[in-house]
């Protein structure tokens, strides 16, 4: 199991209904796309770093490993706002508006990013993907879903009893030697994805499969409370933001 998968089934917020917990985390990510960068999509990202490691109570160790990824991708990509392809100065220069810009791209990216990483730490997908079906996804398309989504933990797993199999065997002591151990690893990984696959066919013809695969999902109720404070934590930021904007004078 992922550190993540790990943290969203022993959150605060295990037992609440998805649709709580969506209001507020995608709801902070729209904020975030919405709203203009500064000072906006900043108390975007100051509220989700409050709710995450303050009522959601998601530890900031795991917090950090989960978010310097996307971090990562945010950054690489405002950082191409600081140049510009042709013109009068050059084939690459610096950009005149650059810094702003890379600056109000690093704000929303970061704070969407946020956004999402607080559904995904409270909401683990065996509670949210059956549910899709009666918010009129088709079975068939949450099905495939649900194996994938098992199937890549297996694979996982697999793939990390293999490199430690290749390294108990001095398989890593040389570049050739990680070269051939990686092939070995990658065709490994192959074969046992098809042949769990044919396993699990063979598995669901046997009990009757009729296209609908029936899992157990927790009782939970959507929260009447906890949407409305989202609503209103939500409205206040919007309105916090253009009056931050627009002082009066």
């Amino acid at each position: 199991m992922l550190p993540i998968d790990a943290a969203a089934h022993s959150s605060r917020w295990r037992r609440r209904h998805p649709v709580d917990k969506a209001v507020l985390g995608l709801g902070l990510t729209v904020l975030a796309i919405s709203l203009p960068p500064w000072p906006g999509a900043a108390l975007v990202l100051l509220t989700a770093l409050v709710v995450l490691l303050g009522p959601a109570g998601v530890p900031w160790r795991r917090l950090w490993r989960a978010y310097r990824v996307p971090l990562g991708f945010c950054v690489t990509g405002a950082l191409t706002l600081l140049v510009q392809v042709g013109g009068p100065e050059g084939f690459v220069s610096l950009a005149g508006d650059g810094p702003l810009r890379a600056g109000e791209l690093l704000l929303r990216t970061s704070a969407a990013s946020l956004g999402v990483l607080l559904f995904a730490f409270t909401t683990p997908m065996s509670d949210l993907l059956p549910r899709l079906v009666r918010a009129g996804v088709p079975a068939a398309v949450v099905d495939v879903a649900l194996v994938t989504y098992r199937m890549s933990f297996l694979l996982l797993d697999s793939v990390r009893r293999v490199r430690d199999a290749q390294a108990a065997r001095l398989g890593h002591t040389t570049r050739a030697a990680a070269w051939r151990s990686l092939g070995g690893l990658a065709a490994t990984a192959f074969v046992r994805a098809f042949d769990r696959a044919v396993r699990l066919q063979a598995g669901l013809a046997g009990r009757g499969y009729d296209g609908t695969l029936r899992v157990l999902v927790p009782e939970a109720r959507v929260s009447v409370r906890f949407t409305a404070a989202s609503c209103v934590l939500l409205a206040a930021l919007a309105v916090l933001t253009f009056v931050l904007e627009r002082p009066l004078t």
